[in-house]
Formats: C-alpha cells, sequence, structure tokens
C-alpha cells in the first residue's frame, strides 16, 4: 500500500512530516489493523476485559486492559425512540432510594435509567419522545400518573406479572382468616398407647439395634449368601477381605445367635436389677428416657444416661403418633394459585381436605382459577363478570383487590386482553437490583 507522505516547511512546527491516513484501513498511532480493532473491540464488548482477553489470545495477544480500551473507544449507540416501552422501578438502596428504568419491549434492552420514580420525571421523558405508542407498567399510581400526563395518547398496559402477584397477596389474606379451620382439617390423632418392652426371651443383652450384634448377622448373611452361590471359603475370604478364621467361625454357625458366645452371652449390667421398674413406668406412660433415669438413681442405680437411653431407644420414644402439621396460610394459599393439573397429588388431596370444611376457601379458590384462566387465555372482556362475582361472595379482601382494579380498570383490561407486558423490564431491573 502506497501513501502520501507531506512534509511542514514552518521551522517552528514540531511535527516536521505528516502522512495521509486511509478511511476504514489505518488509523494514526495504530498497533493494529480497522478490522483487528473491530474483532477486539467487540470481544470485549461481548465478554468485557479478562474473558475477552483469553479468547483474543488465538493471535492478537492484548490484556484484559487493552480490551476495555477499546470499548471505551466505541461511539455511543443511538437508542431509537420505543414503540413500546416498560416502566419498572429499581433500587439503587434497597427500602431507601429508587430509581425509574425504561425498557423497549420490543428489543428487550433498556433504553433509559431515571433517577428517581416520580411521576413527573416520567412525564417529562415520556414527554419529549413522542412515538411511544404502548407503555407496559405495573399498578404504582406514581407511573401510572407519569404515563397520563407524559404520553395522554399511548395505551397503558397493567403487567400481568403484578395482577397475579397483588391476587395471590389477597388470597393469602384470606386464608390466614381461616387459620383455625386449617388447624381442624388437620386434627392431631387420638394419642395411642405404646406398649411397654418386654423382656428379650433368650435373655441376651444383644438385641436387634446393637452395632456389634448387627455386623456380626450382616457378616453371618453375607457368607452364607456367597456359600449358597458355589463359593468356597478361600474365595469367600478374598472377596470380603478377610481373614480365613473370620469366614470359618460364621460359616459353621447355623445362625448368627450361635456366635454371641462367651462374653457376650448372660454379661450381668448395672441396669438389670432396674429393668422391671423401667418396664412398670413406660407402661404407665412415662416414657422420658431422662426422667427414668432420674429415678432409678433415687433408688440406687449408678449406671449413666446412654445405658439407659439405649435400653429404652428400640421401644419408642414419645407416647403418642405424630400429629400431622397443619399448613400455614402462605402454602395453602400457593396450592390455591397453582394450576390444578400441576398442582401434586399430594398436595391436591390436601387442599380439596381444606376445602371441604371452609366453603369460603372453596368459593375463593374458584375465583383465583376463574382469574388465572382469565390471564393466560387473555380474556379481558370477562373482567366485569367476574367482578360482579366477585362482588356477590362474603370475601372482603377479593373486594379490596376488585377496588384497585376498577380505578385502574382500562389499563387491567388492557393487560388481560393485549399480549404485551412488561416482563422484559421485570427481569432486567431484578437483575440491576
Amino acid at each position: 500500500m502506497r501513501v502520501r507522505r507531506f512534509m511542514c516547511e514552518d521551522l517552528s512546527c514540531g511535527r516536521r512530516t505528516f502522512v495521509e491516513q486511509v478511511a476504514g484501513l489505518t488509523r494514526r498511532y495504530s498497533q493494529r489493523t480497522e478490522r483487528m480493532r473491530s474483532v477486539l473491540a467487540e470481544l470485549g464488548l461481548a465478554l468485557a476485559g479478562r474473558a475477552g482477553a483469553r479468547l483474543a489470545d488465538f493471535g492478537a495477544r492484548v490484556s484484559r486492559n487493552t480490551a476495555l480500551q477499546l470499548v471505551d473507544a466505541l461511539p455511543e449507540p443511538q437508542p431509537q425512540v420505543p414503540r413500546v416501552v416498560g416502566v419498572d422501578e429499581y433500587a439503587m438502596r434497597k427500602g431507601c432510594v429508587y430509581g425509574t428504568l425504561l425498557v423497549n419491549v420490543e428489543t428487550r434492552r433498556p433504553v433509559d435509567l431515571l433517577p428517581d420514580r416520580e411521576a413527573g420525571t416520567v412525564a417529562a421523558w415520556l414527554a419529549e419522545r413522542p412515538g411511544i405508542e404502548v407503555i407496559c407498567r405495573d399498578r404504582a399510581p406514581f407511573f401510572a400518573e407519569g404515563a397520563r400526563i407524559g404520553a395522554p395518547t399511548a395505551v397503558q398496559v397493567a403487567d400481568r406479572f403484578h395482577l397475579w402477584r397483588n391476587l395471590g397477596e389477597a388470597a393469602e389474606r384470606r386464608v390466614s382468616r381461616h387459620r383455625s379451620r386449617l388447624r381442624a382439617s388437620f386434627s392431631e390423632s387420638a394419642p395411642e398407647k405404646v406398649p411397654a418392652p418386654a423382656p428379650a426371651e433368650n435373655g441376651s443383652p444383644w438385641p436387634t439395634g446393637h452395632p456389634f450384634a448387627d455386623r456380626t448377622r450382616a457378616k453371618h448373611a453375607a457368607v452364607h449368601a456367597l456359600l449358597a452361590a458355589g463359593h468356597s471359603r478361600r474365595s469367600i475370604q478374598r472377596q470380603l477381605g478377610m481373614a480365613y478364621r473370620t469366614v470359618q467361625r460364621p460359616a459353621d454357625a447355623a445362625s448368627p445367635e450361635d456366635l454371641f458366645q462367651g462374653q457376650w452371652q448372660n454379661r450381668p449390667t448395672k441396669l438389670d436389677d432396674f429393668k422391671p421398674y423401667l418396664h412398670e413406668r413406660w407402661a404407665e406412660g412415662c416414657m422420658n428416657a431422662w426422667n427414668l433415669w432420674q429415678e432409678i438413681k433415687t433408688h440406687g442405680y449408678t449406671g449413666g444416661y446412654g445405658a439407659v437411653r439405649a435400653y429404652l431407644q428400640p421401644f419408642g420414644a414419645s407416647p403418642t403418633a405424630p400429629a400431622a402439621r397443619p399448613p400455614s396460610p402462605r402454602t395453602v394459599a400457593g396450592w390455591i394459585l397453582t394450576h390444578p393439573d400441576t398442582l401434586l397429588e399430594s398436595d391436591h388431596l390436601k387442599l380439596k381436605s381444606v376445602l371441604a370444611g371452609c366453603p369460603e376457601l372453596d368459593a375463593l379458590t374458584g375465583h383465583v382459577r376463574a382469574f388465572g384462566k382469565m390471564l393466560t387465555q387473555l380474556q379481558g372482556d370477562q373482567l366485569p363478570q367476574w367482578i360482579k362475582a366477585v362482588r356477590a361472595d362474603n370475601l372482603p379482601s377479593l373486594h379490596t383487590f376488585v377496588n384497585g382494579l376498577e380505578r385502574d380498570l382500562a389499563a387491567v383490561t388492557a393487560g388481560l386482553t393485549l399480549p404485551r407486558s412488561s416482563g422484559s423490564s421485570k427481569a432486567t431491573s431484578t437483575g440491576s437490583k
């Protein structure tokens, strides 16, 4: 490539020579071609510094700072005025400082950030962009007021996510008023006496549940299973990694109890003299091992608490059968809000038992599912009939929800009719928080 070089005849000029630059091909003081520069800038824009530098190591090694500098040098993109805009809040300091996020719903890309969530700020931003036709928003009054002032001709669409969440909160409040019904539906079962422990027939101090006895029984079962499969004792020794004598003793024993000999058989313990007393107190309903240990200590027992607990453990720890815990109002509200086809069978049976004992919750479930059908199938024309049906029942929490719908009826109807929703702005604002 040939370029022209120019010389400066002014002796006072610090630059004595100038070289012609080819637009789109060369750049002054550049160390790489424009095509390579654009590739590296795209990598930095997509992956940021470190990841972009690692991927660029295929032949154009750059540092992470260089990748970021190339991104900073890119011209600022000029966003197009969106036709459908989503408006939602984001937290700069959760619970204290909030701003407003505006998203192009069609491209699902952020458009602008506003420093607050005041109606005047939103209205001023919308007034500068007269091409906006649809505004998807939540039901916050400041967003509704800002949209009405800044874009009076635009169609306002209430976000379906917020509508469903508000309905869920109303349903949970109503369910919480029926806590007593929930407890009645999942009442505790009647106490059942646990039979007193019977002394072991063979007097063995190693009943089922003792770790040493269980290991001996498992070893005996493993050896006899391999013998039944036709393996020799030497083969069993190699497979189980045991000594020959360790395999021979369980192989010769007809039952694992035959191995309980010597120190195993009829070994006296400090608890033996107190076992009849423990059986008697257990039959009377005292099943707390700690209390029983304290009682036999007053009668002369010198052993520890662990021996008493281990002896009583196989016979149960409580005098009553475990009771079914009643579900919380939030759990029941979740069952009501879940589509019947996706609800677990166990949860469906529990919900059915709750609704059978409470007609008001049964009516609430019918209204919630009717609204869900309206929302998913975009049947906004049925909203007036649904509101009339809710008004006919004694459901104060749903009446409050309906009052809010009627104050923003046009936007709610549009949200239940039009396919537009501010779901993209909600996802973006959640990520920014």
